[in-house]
């Protein structure tokens, strides 16, 4: 162990707050306001401890060494050198939760709900945003001195420029915090949370930038879309044309697995595992789409639309260069789901009837716990309508 590592100089020079030792123990601190004192840290009886000696002022280096040799032949003789008031005990790391970094806080937090997330994708969102807009700023920090100015220098950079990666980050953040707090590392209110605190000094997210919507086909041009697409051959065909059908997320469709398809009900099941909401969804099939599912059956053993070079379900991508092929780079295959709900309102089909083919939540938790029917039946009814209006408009 080095001794005697600060000189005069060295301390006079010091302009920046931390700890800095002076060996076997002996500790210069610099508080934020560069308020110079010394501490000394040492074991007793397996529990760490410290006592400070007094402010460099009135404590000079000489006599701050001559305390802590003192000190060290207290403990040699195995001895607590300073029994006083002003000794500390320091967290037992055996008993109690030792200091945490943001980083490693937001490890342990991704590692306890990732198993609940609905996709690897939104695992790689949080990896990536905290990697990218939030560790650079306060990672290294221990999460208990994070402050409402550490969480505006990771927001402001992009909170303009990127407002919906800014607000996800924004969240994240919080949820990290809030997981601090009530595991002990940290007190006190939350310095990323939004309402009456960062509302007051950041713009609204959505009064930056208008939300671009998926683009969508008008209703009364998807039977015509349907009659150029049924030329298309091939996987990527069939399942654009049954994604259309069902009015289902684009997901939802490519990984369908045969398991869960009853020819019979003629009903198609989607775990909740795969859903938006994470629940659950009966899916009626109209004959049209029960018609596509009969002429790939047999073509793969799991995957509904398999890719046939890896044996895996088809990608999103591959849906996108088809629309490309086609000349429509104007539409996209999410917006079909818009153009059914344009139709359903058209025809006056009860909202909540629309809203539930597409597995929106319920507009309001009474509305939610009223409502415990899925409706089967009559969207059974809507879907054939719906199936129908598509070949019958071409």
């Amino acid at each position: 162990m080095i001794i005697g590592k600060l000189t005069l100089a060295k301390i006079a020079r010091i302009s920046k707050q931390g700890k800095y030792g002076d060996g076997n123990g002996l500790y210069l601190l610099v508080s934020k306001s560069l308020t110079k004192s010394w501490m000394f840290r040492y074991q007793h009886n397996g529990v760490e401890r410290y006592i400070r000696f007094g402010p460099l002022c009135a404590v000079p280096l000489n006599k701050a060494r001559e305390k802590a040799i003192k000190a060290r032949i207290c403990l040699a003789r195995k001895r607590d050198p300073f029994k006083k008031p002003e000794t500390r005990v320091l967290k037992n790391k055996k008993n109690n939760k030792p200091d945490k970094t943001f980083d490693e806080c937001a490890i342990q937090y991704i590692a306890h709900h990732k198993m609940g997330w609905k996709s690897a994708k939104y695992l790689k969102q949080w990896e990536s945003a905290l990697r990218t807009y939030a560790s650079p700023y306060f990672g290294k920090m221990l999460v208990r001195t994070i402050t409402t100015a550490h969480v505006l220098r990771a927001l402001k950079p992009i909170w303009l420029k990127k407002p919906e990666t800014a607000s996800r980050l924004r969240g994240y953040i919080e949820r990290i915090l809030s997981w601090a707090t009530i595991s002990g590392c940290r007190k006190g209110d939350n310095p990323a949370r939004w309402n009456k605190h960062l509302q007051e000094i950041l713009l609204k997210p959505s009064r930056i930038k208008t939300v671009r919507h998926h683009p969508s086909l008008p209703y009364q041009e998807v039977g015509a879309f349907l009659k150029r697409l049924n030329t298309e051959k091939g996987i990527a065909a069939r399942a654009l044309e049954f994604t259309v059908l069902t009015a289902c997320r684009t997901s939802e469709s490519l990984y369908a697995r045969w398991e869960e398809i009853n020819f019979q009900q003629r009903i198609w099941i989607i775990p909740g595992a795969r859903m938006k909401n994470g629940r659950p969804h009966r899916v009626p099939l109209a004959d049209a789409a029960l018609r596509i599912l009969l002429a790939l059956k047999g073509l793969n053993p799991e995957w509904v639309f398999p890719n046939p070079k890896r044996g895996l379900p088809y990608c999103a991508s591959g849906l996108r260069s088809l629309l490309r092929k086609m000349h429509r780079t104007d539409i996209s295959v999410h917006g079909f789901r818009a153009t059914f709900r344009v139709w359903t309102a058209e025809r006056a089909y009860p909202r909540e009837l629309a809203e539930m083919a597409l597995a929106h939540k319920q507009a309001t938790a009474v509305e939610a716990a009223y409502q415990r029917s899925d409706l089967f039946e009559r969207r059974r009814t809507l879907m054939q309508d719906w199936a129908d209006w598509c070949f019958s408009s071409q």
